[in-house]
């Protein structure tokens, strides 16, 4: 919970400091000398819908920010998992002295909150976090009353294995790395580019490392990998490693249920080869433990696939050098990028993707800056030498 928690105390910190109201420059418009102002005030009210693979981090984020910027809160989790919301709300209640009213939380077993959310006129602020097809279904539903929005959603992220690379050593570290929480995660890496004069070793390298992995009851800590949120998505999981199958993908392993787990919403580490960019395994969110592998030609070719996506929220590239790593990461449109295995995640990192991967950010200033709204106010600063009416024209005496 530490991570969670610092996102709360982060934006604490930031609601100390921001500069609220800051002057702008004087200004001569006309003949009206005047001071001008700019203040930031809170939206509002603020719906915090939440998905169900980070209920913690995704609503404590949303909460410390919106309470930070002087709002109240709506917190709406998902219907697959919303005990982590119903305990924030205990806390609330029953740990701190925020006046009844400023934080709520409402769930519900369906959608239908959601929807009352996202058109109530009585909410001025949306902050999603969930799948790209149903943060479009948000954006339409609160279009019908123009609210501000914050959209968190989905990826295709690719991991660049340069060729100067240790390639086998980057493809084992890319099939783990997929594995991480089965796959459910909206950065996840579950694009393999590898240079094609090396592909066929990054493939054996990465279905070794896949056939290493430990999965089974999460409480065991030496198991590494979990099952899937529920049947419904493991069903879908499934359906679309038979649809690369059926486009001619190559199934290099995993793919199935595993027989020794036929109980919980297990899914094999699944590694898919032969993928070309725009191949539906290539394109599709699939929010599992599965790897597309893609060959490329040539630096410029691994660029042009990395975004050949209709998402851009984040990106791996691994090269021999940071140089070489940092000129393919200014040419790539994602919103972070770990190049040799950097970490950008933190408080202060404003969090988003570029084109469907969502709009606006979360996390440091500019994400606390998404909870605010902008005035600017004008005051005369003093006598005005000659006054014009909006429209009028001085007339050139010379």
């Amino acid at each position: 919970f530490d991570v969670p928690i610092d996102r709360l105390l982060d934006f604490a910190d930031m609601a100390e400091t921001y500069p609220y109201e800051t002057p702008l420059p004087d200004l001569d418009f006309r003949g009206m000398a005047s001071k001008r102002i700019q203040r930031r005030e809170p939206m509002g009210v603020v719906a915090a819908i939440i998905p169900w693979n980070g209920p913690w981090g995704s609503g404590l984020g949303k909460i410390g920010a919106a309470l930070a910027a002087g709002n109240t809160v709506i917190l709406k989790p998902s219907p697959d998992a919303p005990w982590a919301a119903t305990i924030i709300g205990k806390l609330v209640a029953e740990e701190t002295d925020f006046p009844p009213g400023v934080v709520n939380v409402v769930t519900s077993s369906d959608n239908l909150m959601g929807e009352v959310l996202t058109t109530d006129p009585g909410v001025d602020f949306i902050g999603f976090t969930g799948s790209a097809a149903n943060g479009k279904r948000v954006a339409a539903a609160a279009s019908a009353t123009l609210k501000r929005l914050l959209l968190e959603l989905g990826g295709k992220s690719a991991y660049i294995v340069l060729e100067s690379a240790n390639v086998e050593e980057e493809a084992a570290k890319a099939a783990k790395l997929i594995c991480t929480n089965a796959g459910q995660g909206c950065v996840a890496r579950s694009r393999l580019l590898l240079p094609e004069s090396q592909y066929e070793a990054g493939v054996a390298a990465a279905a070794k490392a896949m056939s290493e992995i430990t999965y089974g009851d999460p409480k065991d800590p030496n198991n590494y990998m979990n099952p899937l949120v529920s049947a419904h998505h493991r069903k879908r999981v499934l359906e679309m490693i038979e649809h690369a199958r059926a486009d001619g993908n190559r199934i290099v392993s995993g793919g199935k249920i595993p027989p020794s787990l036929p109980k919980g919403y297990y899914v094999e580490p699944t590694l898919i080869a032969d993928v070309k960019p725009d191949d539906y395994i290539a394109q599709e969110e699939v929010f599992g433990p599965v790897l597309a592998v893609i060959a490329y030609k040539d630096e410029d070719d691994a660029v042009r696939i990395a975004n050949n996506s209709k998402y851009g929220l984040s990106a791996s590239i691994s090269a021999a050098t940071e140089d070489e790593a940092l000129d393919v990461a200014a040419r790539l449109r994602t919103g972070t990028i770990s190049v040799n295995g950097g970490v950008w995640m933190h408080m202060d990192v404003p969090f988003g993707g570029y084109k469907e991967s969502g709009i606006g950010r979360q996390f440091g200033v500019q994400g606390f800056e998404t909870y605010l709204e902008t005035k600017v106010i004008g005051v005369p600063s003093g006598k005005a030498s000659k006054t014009l009416a909006w429209g009028e024209v001085e007339k050139n005496t010379s």
